[in-house]
């Protein structure tokens, strides 16, 4: 009789703890597991090439580890992929003055995206990462078929659901988070435990790809075009108080690095067509309680019906807030929260949660 041959599972290395750790678990459950380690595209520069998510230095940490746990080690490079269509995106949407979530993007078009295509083909029956969120499976009997919820992890602290709200059923399918069930001082022991070569390595929350500053990294690519800030006063009546290097360069609520004379101020607008950054001195004119979201997708691959009552992130570090949805039209959906929030920023991603489940999201479009 044959023996039937357990699951294969491509487990995304980086070189970091939680992936490492991910690795360690689905090999202790019994899956075949194969380390991949991605090469993404970074900037030439006069000391090398590197993106952070992919240094030397992560590939060499990813190989002892998969030697470690005696998994079979690949290097697959993503480097034009990642520049298309991660890179040229940021790019493209700071040139039309939004403040785009890369993170969001590489989840859906690499690592859950042509990743997730290479591992089928290698006959792979799942990907897996070190993000910290939950899949549940629900299984319908009369229909003989599966549907797939995103949770958000047990680690409220280090949850990473926000990213990943673009999945759809085809890919949670075949997706499995094995330390959404732990919390991070649990998978550090687990690490220490395993003499995996992982623990002094400091976390980071910046873009992997871009070395110093994000403005650093715009004034590389895009050119400035310098115009004039206005100061919006009592009454929506407004004086030009200086001069700014190009609206792509700011986001809205930011303080740091206006440089008026007499502040603080605060990023309140961008006006792309006329070239007008807007700042006011009343950090309260940042609260908005409306917004209109562009590109909604529902995880469970259906619209629910709608108004729906929901809680609402507008970013990452940002504290889920009551709000009802409503649908507009072509695909452009309403919400209106029960309290103003703090800089609804064009761009940036809006996510929607029903208790512990990500029902989907979607980019904002600005406030209304």
């Amino acid at each position: 009789m044959r023996k039937l041959r357990s699951k294969r599972v491509i487990v995304a290395m980086s070189g970091g703890i939680d992936s490492s750790v991910a690795a360690a678990l689905l090999k202790r459950a019994g899956f075949d597991v194969i380390g991949i380690f991605m090469k993404f595209w970074s900037e030439a520069d006069l000391r090398g090439s590197w993106n952070r998510c992919c240094s030397p230095e992560a590939e060499k940490r990813a190989r002892q580890v998969a030697k470690i746990l005696s998994l079979p080690f690949y290097v697959f490079n993503f480097e034009k992929e990642f520049k298309k269509g991660i890179v040229d995106y940021f790019l493209k949407e700071h040139k039309t003055g939004r403040t785009p979530n890369p993170c969001v993007v590489c989840n859906k078009k690499i690592k859950f995206g042509i990743l997730l295509e290479k591992a089928l083909a290698l006959e792979a029956d799942y990907v897996a990462t070190g993000h910290y969120a939950l899949k549940h499976e629900i299984k319908n009997q009369k229909a003989k078929s599966k549907n797939y919820k995103l949770l958000k992890a047990k680690d409220e602290n280090k949850d990473q659901s926000y990213f990943l709200w673009m999945l759809n059923q085809n890919q949670l399918k075949h997706i499995l988070f094995s330390i959404g069930e732990y919390t991070k001082d649990r998978v550090r022991k687990l690490a220490k435990k395993l003499k995996l070569p992982v623990l002094n390595i400091p976390e980071s929350m910046e873009i992997c790809f871009i070395k110093t500053t994000v403005n650093d990294f715009l004034k590389q690519h895009l050119k400035a075009k310098p115009g004039p800030i206005v100061e919006q006063v009592h009454y929506g009546a407004r004086k030009i108080v200086g001069q700014h290097q190009g609206v792509c360069f700011y986001t809205i609520g930011q303080r740091k690095g206006i440089e008026l004379p007499g502040g603080p101020h605060y990023v309140l607008d961008k006006n792309q067509k006329e070239n007008l950054l807007i700042v006011t001195k009343n950090e309260k004119d940042l609260y908005k309680r409306e917004l209109l979201a562009k590109d909604v997708n529902w995880i469970s691959g259906k619209a629910p019906k709608l108004p729906l009552r929901i809680k609402a992130k507008i970013r990452y570090r940002h504290r889920a807030s009551p709000a009802t949805v409503y649908y507009l039209k072509s695909n452009i959906y309403h919400l209106k929260f029960d309290k103003p929030q703090r800089a609804i920023t064009p761009g940036q991603s809006v996510v929607f949660y029903k208790n512990q489940e990500v029902l989907g999201g979607g980019i904002i479009i600005g406030p209304c």
